[in-house]
């Protein structure tokens, strides 16, 4: 029996590489080109290419990606990828197809579990406005393709916030987790007594280990036709930022005090996804926070703090 063509976008990124060491990836024929090989902001040579490898589905897994400050210093470059590569597989005759959403597609100031029906309701956060956009287009452009001509299958998974291996760790592009551990982990390095908290630190996120999406990639393939046009993966549960910080620190070994910035942006105050569905449906993370930020740290210590 043939294994099933799947081509990944956004290989080279934290979903994507997390989702090639999956111990079943190996169970289909993964195309994984890099951008140096589709410009995905490119629409005709993304149908071009599309044309030619012809896979049976697509994940859609690349995007421009950041935290905060990436977010308010660069929206615009959050726009074109996923209408090209949605509009090249309906062009192309692809029937199936996974995006990979954000949680930031919700909008602002609900302190309740979020679910897929809030989508477009109220305003948005504005600290990551323009890559909640871009997210939002895309993901109801595969509605529409799928609503157009019932034979074009195209979902989206939301995931909830993520940190773990191949995470961007530069302050100017990290998201929380992945900054917290490069921020603790200089501290502990250079002896210093505290380390600095945006905001008062009493912010709740729900940060899940990028390996469990990956997992939860797999469980979608293998369960597309019963999945929703959009579905939240996530933990379901929050904790506040400065508990992030004071379980980095214990990882690290760092024993100093934490500080906080008032006047720095923190975003919303609460952001948790409703994870009915993905629990309906049977799917649930496996790795616990003190597992995952074990990981993280390791893989940043031979990677990243060479």
């Amino acid at each position: 029996m043939s294994k099933k063509t799947i081509l990944l976008t956004g290989s080279g990124g934290m979903v994507g590489q997390n989702l090639l060491e999956h111990p079943s990836i190996s169970s289909y024929d993964i195309i994984s080109p890099r951008s140096n090989e589709l410009d995905l902001r490119d629409f005709e040579k993304v149908e071009k290419y599309l044309l030619k490898c012809k896979p049976e589905m697509i994940i859609h897994a690349a995007g421009k990606v950041g935290g905060i400050q990436a977010n308010l210093r660069e929206p615009v470059k959050f726009l074109d990828m996923g209408r090209n590569i949605v509009m090249g597989a309906y062009k192309s005759g692809i029937k199936k197809l996974i995006n990979i959403g954000t949680s930031c597609m919700y909008p602002a100031n609900i302190s309740e579990p979020l679910r897929e029906d809030m989508l477009m309701t109220e305003k948005l956060e504005e600290t990551n406005e323009g890559y909640a956009i871009a997210k939002l287009a895309t993901a109801r452009l595969c509605e529409y393709v799928s609503r157009e001509d019932s034979s074009f299958d195209y979902k989206t998974l939301i995931p909830c916030n993520l940190y773990g291996k191949f995470d961007k760790f530069k302050a100017d592009y990290s998201h929380l987790v992945a900054a917290v551990i490069h921020k603790v982990h200089q501290a502990k390095k250079n002896n210093a007594n505290e380390v600095e908290v945006w905001g008062d630190g009493m912010a709740r996120r729900e940060f899940m280990y990028a390996g469990d999406l990956a997992d939860a990639i797999i469980w979608a393939i293998n369960k597309f036709d019963e999945l929703p046009k959009y579905i939240n993966i996530g933990l379901g549960v929050d904790i506040t930022i400065d508990e992030y910080y004071k379980k980095v620190a214990k990882v690290i070994g760092f024993n100093g005090a934490l500080t906080h910035d008032i006047t720095k942006p923190v975003g919303m105050m609460r952001k948790v996804v409703n994870t009915d569905i993905q629990t309906n449906l049977g799917w649930q993370p496996k790795t616990s926070l003190e597992v995952g930020l074990q990981k993280t740290y390791e893989f940043y210590l031979k990677e990243i703090a060479k």
